[in-house]
């Protein structure tokens, strides 16, 4: 009750600040209360996602990085978030989760399915998530999180669960190992019910969140880091000279995904999902921008939010140098 007081409050002040441009001091003195008090209240409207900042720049849309990677790799929108290279991958990864986090809003609705592939870079997403009521929504993981050692429900469900509850809407886990020991242990699972309607609501998917998976990343993937690939998986990565992979599926450094055996045994989604469905990828890293560029040269994304310093070097690398 006290909180649903206070998130009225709240509404009133940011109407009469947003809406009427009326100074704190004018409000405070409207409502009888003190300044601070007024400030407080136009922190919580923000903290409660109940005010939604955009800030519109013409001089800087798009951004000179922006329109090469969307005018070379023909994909719908890139969003650079400048940080200083000298900052580290530690910060570079830091503004691009918040920045995702702010902008989902922006994309994803009531009465509608968004898939996530769970990894460090998403997780970093679910910390940053600004509220958002929804209805009718679902939230899909999109590849399984078991391993040897644990069955990695722990941390998968965690991520998923944020994302539910920030939006309010239904969790949908997907309890399977991350790679299957065998092909065959995986077909006979497919077929199962409970594990076909996780399948099927995959492909409903209206929006498909994540990130592009790199052995050596600055800020380690997930998938690489604990303990979820053999020696023998490593050993085939190299030999087979992949880019990357996109929710524990692999893909080549053009982008092709076909005949990679790993691949048969992981639980992740056909990346013809990725081709057809929109795509929302966040990157940071320079660890990442051949897996990045593998991924838009095989038409693996539709929307890319990315750091600075990591789109310059896709950029300088794989385009036109900067001017």
């Amino acid at each position: 009750m006290e909180n649903a007081e206070k998130s009225l409050d709240a509404l009133k002040v940011a109407r009469m600040y947003y809406y009427q441009n009326m100074t704190s001091e004018a409000i405070a003195y409207e409502l009888k209360v003190s300044r601070s008090t007024v400030s407080r209240l136009l922190s919580f409207a923000r903290e409660q996602g109940l005010v939604n900042i955009q800030i519109v720049d013409p001089s800087e849309h798009p951004q000179l990085l922006e329109k090469k990677i969307v005018d070379f790799f023909k994909i719908q929108r890139a969003h650079v978030v400048p940080v200083p290279g000298i900052a580290g991958e530690g910060e570079w990864l830091n503004r691009v989760v918040q920045y995702a986090a702010n902008y989902l809003n922006s994309l994803f609705d009531s009465n509608m399915v968004m898939g996530i592939a769970w990894g460090t870079t998403i997780s970093g997403i679910a910390r940053h998530l600004q509220p958002k009521a929804t209805h009718d929504s679902q939230i899909i993981q999109l590849n399984g999180a078991g391993n040897t050692q644990s069955m990695g429900i722990e941390y998968a469900s965690e991520i998923i669960v944020r994302f539910a509850q920030n939006y309010q809407a239904v969790a949908n886990l997907f309890p399977v190992p991350t790679f299957f020991d065998y092909a065959a242990t995986k077909a006979v699972l497919w077929r199962e019910r409970s594990i076909r309607r996780l399948l099927d609501l995959q492909n409903q998917a209206d929006l498909l969140l994540y990130s592009i998976g790199a052995i050596n990343a600055g800020v380690p993937s997930h998938v690489y880091s604990a303990g979820y690939l053999e020696r023998t998986d490593f050993q085939e990565l190299k030999r087979l000279r992949l880019a990357g992979d996109i929710a524990t599926v692999f893909f080549r450094e053009d982008g092709n995904f076909d005949n990679i055996p790993l691949n048969e045994r992981t639980s992740g989604p056909g990346l013809e999902l990725f081709q057809h469905k929109h795509g929302l990828c966040v990157v940071s890293g320079l660890a990442k921008v051949a897996g990045l560029a593998g991924a838009l040269r095989g038409g693996l994304i539709r929307e890319l939010i990315v750091d600075e310093p990591t789109a310059r070097a896709l950029v300088e690398g794989y385009i036109l140098p900067i001017n």
